[in-house]
């Protein structure tokens, strides 16, 4: 599989059809802009990355900044697209069995839903939004395991922002034995409720989904757009000029 070098982390290169067709096991993280900032300073989250099965690029931004270090990706694959991708490639396969984790109460029920009504079937066979700061809690986390574990999924989509679904996963996933794929999906389940709109597609073509989040959620987003992002492009620059240092190195 090809990789793509960025910063502290390798990205596989490979198109959606080849990922749907090749995903059976292990853990798929997509990172964005924010996630390859965040990986320059903490070190359990790079620890989650490195240890992942599958890594590929969530972001146009990104693929233009490895194309212009000289090596793009086959297909950029954002994780609100994955998703309904991986339910409607396994329409008809009865073995596979969706858990949403994620989002505010009772937005993972209306995923749930919609998705189910899509495929036309019953695939998404649960889904539990646990409360903020659950991942500090061992006693809820427990009942969280329970819960998927009694659901009987073996596919779980977890959508509680980075880094924290990201090492909420890489802490857990041993208890978790019946879950086959593990997907650390951001957004994706109040995409999928309706909860939050993706970009129109000729926004998407132009760079600019990141802009319409912005504007869509300008209290909450604004500071990582604007100010906490920002030294991606610093990065790449030292990574063109051969002068990057990993800094947990």
């Amino acid at each position: 599989m090809d990789k793509v070098q960025l910063f502290n982390i390798e990205i596989s290169s490979l198109t959606l059809n080849e990922l749907l067709h090749q995903l059976k096991k292990g853990v798929l993280f997509t990172p964005n802009v924010d996630h390859l900032v965040t990986l320059q300073k903490d070190y359990d989250f790079l620890c989650c990355y490195k240890t992942a099965d599958w890594v590929v690029c969530d972001s146009r931004i990104v693929n233009l900044a490895a194309k212009f270090l000289g090596k793009g990706f086959k297909e950029v694959i954002p994780g609100s697209s994955f998703l309904p991708a991986f339910y409607n490639f396994h329409n008809a396969n009865k073995n596979i069995s969706i858990f949403l984790l994620g989002a505010a109460p009772g937005v993972g029920k209306v995923a749930m839903q919609n998705i189910n009504e899509k495929v036309g079937w019953k695939i998404v066979i649960g889904a539990h939004s646990p409360s903020f700061g659950f991942e500090k809690n061992e006693n809820e986390c427990s009942k969280i395991i329970d819960i998927v574990n009694k659901s009987g999924a073996n596919v779980l989509v977890v959508g509680v922002g980075a880094p924290k679904q990201e090492k909420w996963i890489m802490k857990y996933k041993s208890e978790m034995s019946n879950i086959d794929i593990f997907m650390a999906l951001g957004a994706t389940i109040d995409f999928e409720a309706g909860n939050i709109k993706r970009a129109p597609k000729i926004i998407q073509k132009f760079y600019l989904e990141w802009l319409y989040r912005l504007m869509s959620e300008p209290r909450r987003l604004w500071k990582r757009y604007l100010i906490d992002d920002f030294p991606f492009f610093y990065l790449i620059l030292k990574q063109k000029l051969g002068l990057y240092t990993d800094p947990f190195k």
